[in-house]
């Protein structure tokens, strides 16, 4: 009798569905990246952009908003900007400082938006959405810098942005940064603020735990 042919093995199974939303189907395809900007005063037309911080959001395991890798650069302040000096006397930026390491306008953009193109890329969004603590302030002067060297491949929307102003009034009854941070239960140091990356990264905390509240429907104090 001859022998049995062998039985084939069964195909492996499908791997199952995340279960939660992918990033790309949260925001209308839209990459939530925030970004906080160090500048040389309030015109974004006339006074220069000196720090940029960009840190793209991410997804944990459980399908949370999570704040990811933190992109920056220091500006050199460009060709007919200008630089108040109240202004430095606030950021505490020491504009020849050896260790500042600025960079050319279109250099500095160039460093942080490939960081957000790739973010957008990994999670197949259209481009990114700039979150920001009155937010339009950080977006005008990224524009501005963007419109100065004739940028052609910014990531961001050109006028669209998630504010945690609003945010955070809804949710806490707080409109100042440090003092939304302090409701939201995270700790806030007065001596690290009004740097972009240290301003940005409570900014990612503050959106993050806000947007996870309401996806939960949980309290929206940390504490």
């Amino acid at each position: 009798m001859e022998d049995a042919l062998p039985t084939p093995p069964l195909p492996a199974p499908a791997p199952a569905p995340p279960a939660f939303k992918p990033m790309a189907e949260r925001f209308r395809g839209y990459l939530p990246v925030v970004v906080d900007v160090e500048t040389g005063g309030f015109d974004w037309n006339r006074h220069a952009l000196l720090e940029l911080a960009a840190i793209p959001l991410e997804l944990d395991a459980d399908g949370r908003l999570v704040p990811g890798e933190v992109a920056c650069a220091h500006f050199e302040p460009a060709p007919g900007t200008e630089i108040d000096p109240k202004s430095l006397e606030v950021t505490g930026i020491v504009l020849d400082h050896p260790f500042r390491m600025a960079k050319p306008e279109r250099e500095a953009l160039d460093h942080v938006f490939a960081a957000v193109r790739a973010a957008v890329r990994r999670h197949n969004c259209q481009r990114a959405i700039l979150v920001g603590h009155n937010a339009h302030f950080d977006l005008n002067f990224l524009n501005a810098a963007v419109a100065r060297v004739q940028h052609k491949r910014n990531p961001f929307h050109p006028f669209s942005v998630f504010d945690t102003v609003t945010l955070a009034g809804v949710a806490y009854g707080q409109t100042v940064l440090a003092r939304a941070v302090q409701a939201a239960g995270f700790t806030w140091k007065s001596d690290e603020a009004h740097s972009a990356v240290y301003d940005a990264e409570r900014t990612a905390e503050l959106f993050c735990r806000i947007a996870n509240t309401w996806a939960t429907g949980s309290p929206a104090s940390g504490r």
